[in-house]
């Protein structure tokens, strides 16, 4: 035999011993990375805060089919707000979209995936918040997310509410700017908080208008008026205001008086405006500008599908043409308030359609939730890290949809499982 073929025949043996080492050190590495994975389950379980997907087999709306339940069950638990995500034209319009535009555009705005019905819901918006201009992403998370980034650089600073929505914060967390959080809606830390920031050039005071976990109104009349004093700029994000709060459902800055003195405003389209998905931001038509240019979301994500737009547009047009909707949230959502209040249960923040039920326990919200179904009444406990720790809640929602013997039968149920739990006698 060759020396060449004394080499081959040694080597080959070898090849297989290296590359069996290595595929026993690549399945060691995943064995191990799923004990830790399934460590972290367990403790999620353990701790009472596991959160399950129940499966709904029908539309979305007041009352929902779910997987496993024979009877309708009352939905208290979407951000269905005006109850147009199966409102007939807003359906409609998806379905004509959907004929004339196609499913999708395959691709970002940019390349070729801008069409006429993109401009004209931007266009609608606009006007619907009485700004100079907007545009459209995926998500308000993605809004949020393609900012801060833009807007701010290593010479500003932004000045944010401890209890900003988790999108905001992870948008914050990209931009260069010097980062000051303030206590959860306390006026005289975030004056703090402008004294500190004042060698910065562009400083931007950023608040929910409404804080989803627990209904309350940002103060965005002080808010303003430390902005003024301070030379700053405001920020909010409106995704559980916009479409129903204030005379014309506009959002938390005409509810306050303010829309003139707020400047940058980011909302959804997937709750009170349609319920399917999209973002955007209105504000001064240079800072929409950059965005499009700049703004890494919009940049490098798809544009919305027409359905989505053509759903979004017919609920901006229903509301720009009509308070009505709006206006039917405020007498069931005071119904809902009260009566759970002198039931003896703690209701959360104040005249929103936001109603968390305060339980503390994680496991006891998770309990309740579960025997609220067999009730039928769809309701979720939210427990960390959603809300934090010990201020678990289930979070009922109103919707204009809602009549007044759902909202009775939801507070009965309540009433029920909470004598069941000892959480009322």
């Amino acid at each position: 035999m060759s020396l060449g073929k004394v080499a081959r025949s040694l080597v080959k043996p070898a090849r297989g011993v290296l590359r069996s080492s290595a595929l026993n050190r690549s399945y060691a590495a995943v064995a191990e990375a799923r004990a830790v994975l399934e460590s972290e389950l367990d403790g999620i379980r353990a701790a009472g805060t596991w959160k399950a997907e129940r499966i709904i087999t029908s539309k979305q709306g007041p009352h929902i089919n779910v997987d496993g339940s024979r009877s309708s069950i009352l939905n208290f638990c979407a951000n269905n707000y005006l109850g147009l995500s199966s409102h007939p034209e807003v359906v409609q319009a998806g379905i004509d979209a959907l004929k004339s535009y196609g499913a999708g555009l395959s691709s970002v705005r940019f390349i070729c995936g801008t069409q006429d019905l993109h401009k004209n819901l931007e266009q609608k918006l606009a006007e619907f918040h009485e700004r100079e201009d907007c545009i459209l992403y995926a998500s308000c998370f993605d809004a949020n997310a393609g900012l801060f980034e833009v807007l701010l650089g290593p010479d500003d600073a932004v000045l944010s509410d401890e209890l900003n929505h988790a999108s905001i914060i992870d948008g914050i967390r990209l931009c260069r700017a010097k980062r000051l959080r303030y206590k959860h809606m306390d006026l005289s830390d975030l004056e703090n908080k402008l004294k500190e920031s004042q060698s910065s050039r562009m400083r931007l005071v950023v608040t929910d208008g409404v804080f989803s976990m627990d209904g309350d109104v940002a103060p965005l009349t002080g808010i303003c008026d430390l902005a003024e004093q301070y030379g700053a700029m405001v920020f909010i994000d409106e995704c559980h205001a916009t479409g129903f709060l204030g005379p014309r459902g506009r959002g938390t800055d005409e509810l306050l008086g303010v829309m003139d003195r707020v400047h940058i405003v980011n909302s959804t389209l997937g709750k009170a405006l349609g319920g399917a998905a999209g973002g955007y931001t209105v504000g001064p038509k240079p800072l929409i500008d950059l965005l499009r240019q700049r703004s890494r979301p919009y940049l490098f994500s798809n544009s919305l599908p027409p359905p989505v737009v053509g759903c979004a547009t017919r609920a901006v047009e229903l509301l720009l043409a009509s308070n009505e909707i709006s206006q039917s949230m405020t007498a069931k959502t005071m119904r809902f308030r009260n009566k759970m209040t002198q039931a003896g249960f703690t209701i959360a923040g104040s005249a929103h359609p936001i109603c968390p039920v305060m339980l503390g326990d994680a496991r006891l919200a998770s309990l309740m939730a579960d025997d609220m179904l067999k009730l039928g009444v769809y309701v979720i406990g939210f427990s960390f890290p959603v809300v934090p720790k010990g201020l678990a809640r289930i979070r009922v929602q109103i919707s204009a949809a809602h009549t007044n013997e759902d909202i009775d039968h939801c507070v009965d149920s309540f009433i029920q499982t909470g004598r069941k739990h000892g959480v009322i006698s």
